[in-house]
């Protein structure tokens, strides 16, 4: 099913003029009604008026987590607080969080937004949908209840935690649609295992999975576990929370609402812009946002941008699955590594589950030591010391083939690792404490 054909499937041509139009507004609404970004343009000797086709908007200036954090909380706003309907924030766990504002008609926007990415993922007004993200200033929660609402699905709002009564009430309530965290979904999968319950004792049918991302490994593993069809979705809270885009069900690539967001991408060391198809930093512009426009948020997100025609008939530039991001990858003794090739090496591994953390420390002579620590699917292989010494070894063995280093590999008992409802932590960094 599409959503609304008439964008979705729009030419190339209608498409690039709806989103030159909306630029252009959104820069004026920007240098007239905040502050930091008239400052920015003017430093930059640009004015409104230099934008007059979609390759200007390279004039613009970027913005960073750190403007969000330093015009904390309403600095970026266009709008008077007496027409923000609604406020969302980040977590803020590594500073003050980063707050969203959305007026009424941003929240129309966002649940539009939602509506195309649920239809585009197979989901229809006859799905009951089960939403196991954290309801509350969490952007996840509340942007896919309202557009799961507007395209008519029936919307179970548990909220995250309590994997028992999740179960529970997926299984009673007949559940067909999950919308969780990737992770949390392989979790659920485990306790639903331990209870008892089989994939046929729900009806579960598909899966749409946001907050962070996962391998095409981990996308296998879910599909098997549930017998469900996973997609993944994307956006942050500052572009606006979900929404950006999301896989159709071909899983070739996620649509981009363009007439919502401008996307490009860069070189994340020249800020260069780069051709489709060349892997970089995805940097997003707001197209329609009314209380915070935002111009070119350097994502960190490392993907591609694709422009050929999806089988599904959207014409729409798909982003590729995220492949690390540029703040998250670890350079380890020179050499680049991202959680997600961990993930992927550790999926192929009879023996070993889907949970990992990789800790990162210095030894004595100051270099750097990595560490992947994986829980067994086998708690007996702890007695075996002959077949634990072999697949320790083997774990090691194919992460030095993908990385290119040596790490060390400690397998840890199964269930040990923690769990969250949340974003998974698997990045542990001890050089600098």
């Amino acid at each position: 099913m599409i959503w609304n054909k008439e964008i979705e499937c729009a030419s190339r041509a209608d498409i690039r003029e709806i989103q030159l139009r909306k630029l252009q507004e959104t820069v004026k609404r920007c240098y007239d009604n905040v502050p930091f970004y008239q400052k920015k343009l003017d430093a930059l000797n640009v004015k409104p008026e230099d934008i007059k086709t979609l390759a200007d908007a390279a004039k613009l200036p970027f913005t960073t987590k750190a403007d969000f954090r330093d015009n904390y909380p309403y600095g970026l706003f266009a709008v008077p607080l007496k027409e923000v309907r609604r406020i969302h924030a980040s977590s803020g766990t590594t500073g003050k969080p980063i707050v969203g504002g959305y007026t009424k008609n941003d929240i129309n926007s966002w649940a539009e937004c939602i509506a195309r990415i649920a239809a585009a993922a197979g989901v229809t007004d006859e799905d009951i949908a089960q939403i196991s993200f954290g309801y509350g200033l969490f952007t996840g929660a509340l942007g896919l209840h309202f557009g799961l609402d507007r395209l008519g699905a029936m919307v179970i709002p548990i909220s995250s935690g309590n994997s028992e009564k999740q179960l529970m009430m997926m299984k009673d309530l007949g559940t067909t649609l999950l919308v969780s965290t990737p992770s949390y979904a392989i979790y659920l999968s485990e306790v639903a295992q331990k209870l008892g319950y089989t994939k046929e004792d729900f009806k579960l049918r598909v899966g749409m999975f946001g907050g962070e991302g996962h391998t095409e490994e981990m996308r296998k593993l879910i599909e098997e576990r549930w017998g469900i069809l996973v997609t993944e979705n994307y956006g942050l809270t500052e572009v606006g929370g979900p929404g950006v885009s999301g896989e159709c069900y071909m899983k070739c690539g996620q649509h981009i609402n363009e007439d919502f967001f401008l996307c490009e991408i860069i070189d994340p060391d020249t800020g260069e812009v780069l051709p489709y198809g060349e892997k970089g930093e995805m940097v997003i512009t707001t197209l329609s946002k009314e209380a915070m426009p935002i111009l070119r948020y350097r994502t960190r997100d490392i993907t591609r941008l694709i422009d050929e025609p999806c089988k599904c008939g959207r014409t729409s530039l798909r982003m590729e699955k995220i492949q690390g991001r540029s703040d998250d990858m670890l350079i380890i003794k020179g050499v680049n590594v991202f959680p997600s090739q961990v993930e992927t090496v550790l999926l192929t591994i009879p023996g070993v589950g889907p949970h990992y953390q990789l800790v990162v420390t210095r030894n004595s002579s100051f270099a750097d030591v990595l560490e992947v620590r994986v829980e067994l699917t086998d708690e007996s292989l702890l007695d075996n010391f002959t077949a634990l010494e072999q697949l320790n070894a083997s774990v090691r063995a194919k992460l030095k083939t993908v990385l290119g280093i040596d790490a060390k590999v400690t397998l840890v008992n199964p269930q040990t690792i923690e769990r969250t409802a949340g974003k998974a932590k698997h990045v542990i960094d001890m050089r600098n404490k």
